[in-house]
């Protein structure tokens, strides 16, 4: 009896103990539950709830709430855990790095672009990079993965389908040309260097492309990525002249060139399969295979104001810190314009309007910083303002208060991009506005 006895204490006690570590568990994952609750609440009411990009889809039928995708993401707050289902909390900052794809036991994570509400325009690409017009391949941005390391990877990957195309060659027919300088474009150029390939790389601005017109100390890269004809980069936490002058370097070494300021104007296919390229100095080239490493922007959207092409009027912010006791209006309410009136603000008198009642989207930095300034009153945020025109010593900027002129050395519109869809189009490229597109293939 006694024995009886003494082991229903100790199962007793056991159960006893387990129950209380469960009512524990319990009670902490309703706490933080409840946290991530609120976060989502506030993410709702600050606008980044609802994805503007790449982002991750979960299903909730398949996941055990592992948390190793919140673990994994190198970002704040884009993934939580609510009663043990992992929920997305500031979708509209994810980067589409896909650490939580790749994280997650169960595949329960895949990477989408567009929502079942918001459509986004994404040309037709198959596993290959290659459109439906054979020959015209496209990796990077342009094709939903924006991240410096995704884009590197698929200018590699595309430049090996390429390569493996063996399209005869013929006098005067370059094997390809690369349109665009930024990762994507980069790392295909070198890539086509190392598989024997004859080709030319265009770029409408500068090497880097979209990299380049990052403030200079802006943070563009936060993971290793294997580079053509270099090898492994293991660069954390780099700055974009770190990644930029890697790029110079590697491309010196191997004798490339990168023809900068040249817009490609129209891609005509041919009767033989090949391509005829023509770009905004009259140049043409012949070519067997065309590959698109642009960014989705395209051309930077403008006001259509009066003035607004002087030479005082930009649309992208290089080396800030030799602008020095200007007076400057920055337009715009993205996290561009944002950093870049931050960085101009301790220098320089600086005037940021913005067309809404408030800011939305913004990554949580760039907004608490914002907000000090406002508060320190080191940075003038005009809200519900428009720029109106643009003369050689001021600008004339309309509030809910009228009109009014004001003195004014620079102009820093970001407005966004124009998509090239009709560049694409016009090229046979078919573009489809796509819902909830799964680029899991992709990855």
């Amino acid at each position: 009896m006694e024995v009886i006895i003494e082991k229903i204490l100790i199962y007793g006690s056991a159960f006893l103990l387990c129950g209380i570590v469960v009512y524990f568990y319990l009670r902490n994952q309703k706490k933080n539950s409840a946290i991530i609750e609120q976060k989502v609440a506030s993410a709702k009411e600050e606008g980044l709830f609802e994805p503007v990009s790449l982002h991750p889809y979960i299903d909730l039928n398949t996941c055990i709430g592992s948390a190793a995708c919140v673990a994994d993401c190198p970002e704040k707050d884009i993934l939580g855990i609510i009663d043990g289902k992992a929920t997305v909390i500031k979708a509209s900052n994810c980067v589409g790095h896909g650490a939580c794809f790749h994280a997650c036991p169960v595949e329960a994570i895949s990477l989408r672009i567009g929502t079942e509400s918001r459509g986004v325009d994404l040309p037709h690409v198959n596993e290959r990079f290659e459109t439906n017009i054979k020959g015209i391949y496209i990796a990077g941005e342009l094709g939903g993965m924006g991240l410096i390391k995704n884009s590197v990877e698929q200018g590699q990957q595309a430049m090996t389908y390429i390569a493996k195309n063996g399209k005869p060659r013929q006098p005067g027919v370059l094997d390809v040309i690369i349109i665009g300088a930024g990762p994507a474009g980069i790392s295909a150029t070198l890539s086509a260097k190392q598989h024997g390939l004859t080709s030319k790389t265009l770029e409408q601005n500068s090497l880097g492309g979209t990299v380049y017109t990052f403030p200079r100390a802006k943070i563009v890269m936060t993971a290793p990525m294997n580079l053509p004809l270099f090898g492994k980069v293991k660069l954390y936490d780099t700055s974009k002249d770190e990644l930029l002058n890697l790029w110079n370097e590697v491309i010196t070494k191997h004798g490339i060139e990168i023809t900068e300021n040249t817009k490609v104007e129209l891609i005509t296919p041919l009767a033989d399969d090949t391509f005829k390229v023509v770009t905004n100095k009259g140049e043409e080239f012949i070519c067997n295979n065309v590959l698109l490493a642009i960014g989705r922007r395209g051309t930077p959207r403008k006001l259509n104001i009066p003035g607004e092409d002087k030479p005082k009027v930009a649309y992208r912010l290089l080396e800030p810190e030799r602008i020095n006791e200007k007076k400057v209006v920055v337009v715009g309410g993205g996290d561009s314009a944002i950093e870049s009136a931050l960085l101009l603000k301790d220098q320089n008198e600086v005037i940021l309007s913005y067309r809404k009642d408030k800011f939305s989207r913004l990554k949580t930095k760039n907004k608490e910083k914002v907000f000090q300034a406002m508060e320190d009153s080191s940075l003038n945020v005009i809200f519900n303002s428009n720029l109106r025109g643009v003369e050689d010593e001021t600008v004339l900027l309309e509030t809910e208060a009228g009109k009014e002129n004001i003195e004014n050395d620079l102009v820093y519109i970001f407005a966004g991009g124009e998509l090239p869809t009709k560049f694409l189009e016009k090229a046979g490229v078919q573009v489809t506005k796509r819902f909830g597109y799964t680029m899991k293939k992709h990855l």
